[in-house]
């Protein structure tokens, strides 16, 4: 069948087939937190960044299918070169991966006397592969405070995340100019907003978020530590989730007996909204969108993830 086809078919149908197809193609479907709740549903694994990263290094699936962006389907290829990876919409990027470039963190690095680089995996493969250690949102504190104490440390290119973790691990740390533009819009105002609208409610919000409104949270939290938190806070009833709305979807969804609002509405990215089922099923059948990386560039990449996956 052609994309269009697919496109024609009922939601139902869609996995039905895909079901078909990943036994077929020996495929698992890595699934982050921001897509689309049908896409979701067919994952074998789901979560945040680190959480991907993991199930792509642990698994002997023939074929992946990374329903992400970009670099996390790199990622999967970097930690798992022997199985094939795709991606249903290969167009599906990172502006903010796209606010560091190879060329210019070396600069960079010349100009503040080759400090260690802690890369945020929201980067593309050959910034990786200049850096020392990789870091997720969800362990960004812990890496950095791993670092020697007596060398300079450059954070790229989240401001926003990079100013949390050397906040949290008590360290000095040069920052990227760079951020998420979906959690750098979400505002003092939203935050002032939610809470009269939801009095009483627990207010989470992604580390990506300005440092003015991260500081006026109750918690901090990935994506995956946001599904965990409201899954084991008995006590709570109400939260208000401040990332992309997919996660407070997921969890909407996953906690009807409890209220999940948003924090901010308009937090979508439209780069993880590319993904949809009817593509995710024409890409498996035909294996196409598939994602390389040259083993040069791949070898330093795998190292500065490697050092990561090795804190736990």
């Amino acid at each position: 069948m052609t994309l269009d086809e697919y496109g024609k078919l009922p939601t139902e149908t869609l996995m039905r087939l895909i079901a078909g197809l990943k036994q077929e193609r020996q495929a698992i479907f890595l699934v982050h937190n921001y897509q689309r709740l049908e896409v979701q549903r067919v994952a074998d694994y789901i979560g945040d960044s680190l959480a991907l990263a993991q199930a792509a290094a642990q698994t002997r699936a023939k074929l992946i299918v990374f329903c992400g962006v970009h670099f996390m389907a790199e990622t999967a290829k970097i930690l798992n070169p022997q199985s094939k990876v795709i991606m249903p919409d290969t167009g599906a990027g990172c502006p903010m991966a796209d606010m560091v470039t190879e060329a210019a963190l070396a600069r960079a690095k010349e100009e503040y006397g080759q400090p260690l680089v802690v890369a945020y995996v929201n980067t593309s493969a050959t910034v990786k592969a200049q850096s020392h250690i990789c870091c997720t949102s969800s362990n960004a504190v812990r890496v950095v405070a791993s670092l020697p104490r007596d060398g300079r440390i450059l954070f790229v290119p989240d401001r926003n995340l990079g100013s949390y973790a050397a906040r949290m691990a008590g360290r000095d740390i040069i920052l990227w100019p760079g951020y998420c533009a979906v959690h750098d819009r979400i505002t003092v105002a939203d935050v002032e907003q939610a809470r009269e609208a939801h009095p009483g409610a627990r207010l989470i919000v992604h580390p990506e978020c300005r440092p003015q409104v991260v500081a006026l949270a109750d918690e901090v939290a990935s994506t995956s530590g946001m599904v965990r938190a409201v899954a084991s806070r008995h006590d709570v009833k109400q939260w208000i989730i401040g990332t992309e709305i997919g996660l407070v979807e997921q969890l909407a969804a996953a906690h009807p007996d409890k209220g999940i609002y948003p924090l901010a509405p308009r937090a979508v990215c439209g780069n993880m909204k590319l993904t949809t089922l009817d593509k995710a099923a024409w890409a498996l059948e035909h294996e196409a969108g598939e994602i390389t990386v040259p083993e040069d560039v791949a070898a330093g990449a795998r190292r500065a993830l490697e050092r990561m996956l090795a804190l736990g």
